[in-house]
This record gives C-alpha cells, sequence and structure tokens, in this order.
C-alpha cells in the first residue's frame, strides 16, 4: 500500500444490466465492493438481445476473473463445444477461405447471450433494479455523483459508469463529442431451431463451423452457425444453481444477413419480426437453398433489427469518477466478434482497477483514468479491425469481392452440395 493513497471504499451505480454490465457487477462484488445495477428495461428477458455470442480467449479470461468458481463452472455447462472451423464462402456456399481454431481448454466457446446473463444475474439478484432508464448524471462535491432515472427518481454514489448500450443516455454526460458513427449498413438477425421435424437442419460438415457467405451483390452477406448447449440450460442450472431464473435454452441456428442503407426499415409495420424475416428471405433469393430454408423455418417471433455503427475514439472524460463500458463507448459493426469480448475485458479491467483502489493502492480518479488509457488501446483497435472487415466482406468494394470469391483455387469445392 502506498502512502499517498486513501484506501476508499466506494459505492459503485452502473446504467445498464447487460453482458458488460452484470459482469462488472459480478467482479466488484466479488472483491467486496458495494454495487447496484440499474435496468430500463421492466425485468431480464423482456425482450430478446440477440443471440449466440463467440467468447475468444480475452472474454474467456474476463470472465474467469470476475465470477467466483462455481459461477464459470456454469457458464462453461452451458456454453459450446471448444475449437471448430469458420468458413468464408460464396453466395452457393462454396469454400473461399477456411479457418480451423484448436479445442483450447481455456480456447473461445459458443454461449448463448440470453443464458450468459442468465448466469451473470445469479448472486446479483438483489442488486439488480429494473424499471430504471438512466437520463441524466451530476457531481456533488467532489467525491459523489447523482444518477438520474426517467421515473423522475435518483440514487448517489461514488462512481458511476454506464453501461447502457450504444444509445447510451449518459454519453454525453461523461464523454461529450463521442456520439457513434453511422456506417449506413445493418443486418437482419434471426435464429432456427437446430432440430425440426427429427432432422438436423445443418449438415454434418458444418456441425462445428460458421459461415460467413458473400452474396454476388455488393453490401450483401449471410452469415450463420449453430448454437449447441454443452448441457441443456434447464439442467446446468437445477445441477449448479438450483432455483435460479435461466431463459429456456434449444439448440439453433444463430444466422443474421446484411442491409444496404436504402434497404433498412424505417417504420414500425416494416421492422416487425415477420416482415423482417419476409425481407430476409427476398434477400437471400440467389444464395444457397440451405441459407433460404434457415429463414423460412425461423422462429416467427426471433428475427431482430440492428444497424451498424462505429465509435469514436474518446477526447475529454468530463466526470473524473464516471465512465463507460461496453458499447456505450466503442460501439463496433459485428464482424470479428469483436464487440463482447471487449465489453466483458472493459468490465475485469475497470473491476479490477477500481478494486486496487479500495486496497489504498491507487485513487479512485487513478484508477478510473489507467482503465481509460488501456480501454482505448485495445478497444479502438478491435473497432478498427471490425470496422474495415465489415467494409472488405460486405461493404461496396467489388474488387475485393471479387478477388476473395474467385481467386481461392478452393472454390470448385462445395461446402454443400445444392441437394443438401
Amino acid at each position: 500500500m502506498t502512502s499517498s493513497n486513501r484506501a476508499e471504499r466506494p459505492s459503485v451505480a452502473i446504467a445498464g444490466a447487460g453482458l458488460a454490465g452484470l459482469c462488472l457487477a459480478q467482479c466488484l462484488v466479488r472483491a467486496g465492493i458495494d454495487v447496484q445495477v440499474y435496468e430500463a428495461d421492466p425485468g431480464p428477458f423482456v425482450r430478446p438481445q440477440g443471440y449466440r455470442i463467440t467468447v475468444d480467449e480475452h472474454g474467456m479470461a474476463a470472465l474467469r476473473q470476475s465470477l467466483p468458481p462455481a459461477l464459470m463452472t456454469l457458464a462453461l455447462a452451458t456454453a459450446g463445444e471448444p475449437g471448430g472451423y469458420f468458413r468464408f464462402t460464396n453466395n452457393r456456399l462454396r469454400d473461399a477461405v477456411k479457418l480451423t481454431f484448436d479445442a483450447e481448454p481455456d480456447g473461445g466457446r459458443q454461449m448463448d447471450r440470453q443464458i450468459l446473463r442468465s448466469v451473470l444475474l445469479v448472486g446479483l439478484e438483489d442488486r439488480v433494479h429494473y424499471g430504471k432508464a438512466a437520463v441524466g448524471l451530476e457531481p456533488v462535491g467532489r467525491d459523489e455523483l447523482v444518477l438520474r432515472f426517467a421515473d423522475e427518481t435518483s440514487v448517489r454514489a461514488s462512481v458511476v459508469v454506464g453501461a447502457d448500450g450504444i444509445g447510451s443516455a449518459l454519453r454525453h454526460h461523461i464523454l461529450r463529442g463521442a456520439e457513434p458513427v453511422d456506417t449506413g449498413m445493418g443486418g437482419i438477425y434471426g435464429r432456427t431451431k437446430l432440430v425440426q421435424e427429427g432432422a438436423n437442419v445443418l449438415p454434418d460438415v458444418l456441425r462445428k463451423s460458421g459461415v460467413l457467405a458473400i452474396g454476388e451483390t455488393p453490401g450483401r452477406a449471410f452469415f450463420f452457425t449453430s448454437m449447441r448447449f454443452h448441457e441443456p440450460p434447464q439442467d446446468a442450472f437445477a445441477r449448479l444453481a438450483p432455483g435460479r431464473q435461466v431463459a429456456a435454452g434449444d439448440d439453433y441456428v444463430m444466422w443474421g444477413i446484411t442491409l444496404k442503407d436504402n434497404e433498412i426499415p424505417v417504420n414500425d409495420n416494416e421492422a416487425d419480426p415477420v416482415a423482417l424475416r419476409h425481407l430476409a428471405e427476398r434477400l437471400a433469393s440467389g444464395f444457397h437453398p440451405l441459407v433460404r430454408r434457415l429463414i423460412s423455418a425461423a422462429d416467427q417471433d426471433a428475427a431482430l433489427l440492428t444497424t451498424f455503427a462505429v465509435g469514436q475514439r474518446p477526447g475529454t472524460w468530463a466526470l473524473p469518477r464516471s465512465t463507460l463500458i461496453g458499447d456505450a463507448v466503442h460501439a463496433m459493426p459485428p464482424f470479428g466478434a469483436h464487440g463482447g469480448n471487449t465489453a466483458l475485458r472493459d468490465a475485469a479491467l475497470l473491476g479490477q482497477r477500481i478494486a486496487a483502489a479500495c486496497a489504498g493502492e491507487i485513487s479512485i480518479e487513478s484508477a478510473i483514468s489507467g482503465y481509460h488509457h488501456e480501454m482505448v488501446r485495445y478497444a479502438f483497435k478491435s473497432v478498427d479491425t471490425a470496422a474495415k472487415m465489415m467494409h472488405r466482406l460486405a461493404g461496396s468494394g467489388r474488387f475485393q469481392q471479387w478477388l476473395l470469391l474467385n481467386m481461392s483455387p478452393r472454390l470448385h469445392r462445395p461446402t454443400v452440395t445444392d441437394a443438401q
């Protein structure tokens, strides 16, 4: 312990109970720090918030650092198998590039967002407050902040963290002039049950493979991969966290198709799940029959619309005892599986920094500024990588698209035949 810093036991308020906010809360509780989480939604599972996420080595390390061992065991029990493949193909599912991922014990795993959120909520039930949409933040004195909510209530805390996503209401209070930039692209996501009428909807060759199929039209791409739980989530929770709430979980195929700016629905009728699925079917008309079957057999109410944005590098942080994590600070397109992993990494890093301040090793202000310095370095490297990948694989560059799909010697080898 240094003599220049006074150990402090801060109260931490987190706005947003997504993966990053809950992971941070778990990390702080594990360190014995008072933390409360405020979520705008009226309950934990009132709306879909995406489907499968690839948790890479950085995300896995963040979870291990943040969760008690019992919850890490639960997370792994409900994850997919380690290892697998990723294929870049043309629209007829003929291989251009195939990447192999070894089945390392600490390597990446497929996880379902809602199930992982169920895991992260275990033990936090009394600390998560629903129906609390954060709308404002202001300092009170030197060591305290007031967090205000849409219902005209407020709370005081010595540290406030905005984990309220890409549309963060706190961002302009904490980090002015850093609104995400719209890329002019978007996507429709859907979910299709893996087993239908007693048969698997994917051929065995794709059992452990993700696929990004590049369309013939610039700006068009279709992604799909399966989420196969190592153990049914309900069984894993009954065994490892009895009595705790868990979202429903059956094996499924997650898919998504990119949209150009003039194709993105602009009103509610065009953006309801049924209309989105029909739009996806029309846009995928030139793809392999398997792609079209995945869309037509999808869950009727599961289609989601999202627009792709790119976060801007932070300038001046306005309040030294507040910060942002996840999409609230570094939004990025969903290419390369960087977004969720970077958010988990933020949570673990910030939690460790605040814990160091509680131990008297550094001040709260130094803990947060140190987090800013390190987070910007790795997070915006991921932002740049994701943005470049989006433009390369699904943007308007005809030459790059032609090069990928026509110069590979493997393209004569079909991943899936037209009959499959």
